[in-house]
C-alpha cells in the first residue's frame, strides 16, 4: 500500500513539474519581444525606381526572417512567359528564400511597365483591373477576401521577386487598396540574394535542367471557381 502511494505521489509530482515548466516556457515565448523594424524607406538610384527598401533588402533580409508579426511573399510565377533571361534573370522560379511563400503577382492584376527586352508576361485572368485613374476594381466577388487572406493587414509584409519589379508593383497595389504603407517592405530580388537561407529549385544534372517546384509553398488562384463580377 505504501509503495503504491509513493508511486502515485511521484507521478503527480512529475505531472506538476511538467505543467509548471510548460507554463514557464509558454510565458517566455509569449513575452518575447521582437526587434522594432525600421520604417520602409526606398533606396536611391536605379533600385529605387523599383521601390526596393534601403534597410531591409536582399543583403539584410536574413536578419528579419521567422518573425511571428510578419508574412513573407515571393511574387514570381513558377514559369513566367516574359523573357527574363534577356535581362540576366530567369523566367523560371530558380530558387527562393526560406520562409517565403509564392503568390504570383500577374494573377493579382495586369503586368505593366516591363523592360522592352522582357516582352509580355502573363495576360490571362486577374483578381483586379487597374482603372484609368490608377485605382483598382475587383473582377471577382472574392478578390478582396483572397487578397486580405494572402496579405494580412495586421502583419508586416515582406515582398520579394526576381529583380524587385513585381514586389514593387504588389506594394503599390496593396497601398492603393487600403493597406498600411508603413507595414510593407519591398526587399528586392532573389537573383541578388547571397544569404544562408537559400532554397535551390533549379537543378542541373547530366546536362539536363529541372526545377524542384515541389519545394515551394505555392498559392494558386483558381479563377474558374470564383464568382465573376459582370
Amino acid at each position: 500500500m505504501k509503495n503504491n502511494l509513493k508511486i502515485i505521489i511521484s507521478v503527480v509530482a512529475s505531472l506538476l513539474v511538467g505543467l509548471l515548466l510548460g507554463m514557464i516556457i509558454n510565458k517566455t515565448f509569449s513575452n518575447e519581444k521582437l526587434t522594432k523594424l525600421p520604417n520602409p524607406e526606398v533606396t536611391g538610384g536605379e533600385r529605387g525606381q523599383f521601390g526596393i527598401d534601403k534597410n531591409i533588402n536582399e543583403g539584410t533580409i536574413d536578419k528579419y526572417l521567422n518573425r511571428s508579426d510578419s508574412v513573407y511573399r515571393d511574387m514570381r510565377m513558377l514559369v513566367d512567359p516574359g523573357n527574363y533571361e534577356a535581362i540576366g534573370g530567369d523566367s523560371h522560379l530558380s530558387g527562393i528564400v526560406k520562409g517565403f511563400e509564392v503568390v504570383p503577382y500577374p494573377y493579382l492584376t495586369e503586368v505593366k511597365g516591363l523592360p522592352d527586352a522582357v516582352g509580355k508576361s502573363y495576360t490571362g485572368k486577374t483578381l483586379f483591373t487597374q482603372k484609368e485613374d490608377g485605382t483598382y476594381k475587383s473582377n471577382y466577388k472574392e478578390s478582396m477576401e483572397i487578397l486580405e487572406y494572402l496579405f494580412p493587414k495586421d502583419k508586416n509584409i515582406f515582398l520579394m521577386c526576381g529583380g524587385g519589379g513585381y514586389a514593387g508593383m504588389t506594394k503599390n497595389l496593396l497601398i492603393s487598396l487600403g493597406w498600411d504603407k508603413n507595414k510593407i517592405y519591398n526587399v528586392g530580388g532573389y537573383w541578388y540574394y547571397n544569404g544562408k537561407n537559400n532554397i535551390q529549385i533549379k537543378k542541373e544534372e547530366n546536362n539536363k535542367t529541372t526545377y524542384d517546384f515541389w519545394k515551394i509553398n505555392y498559392h494558386n488562384i483558381d479563377f474558374d471557381n470564383l464568382t465573376e463580377i459582370k
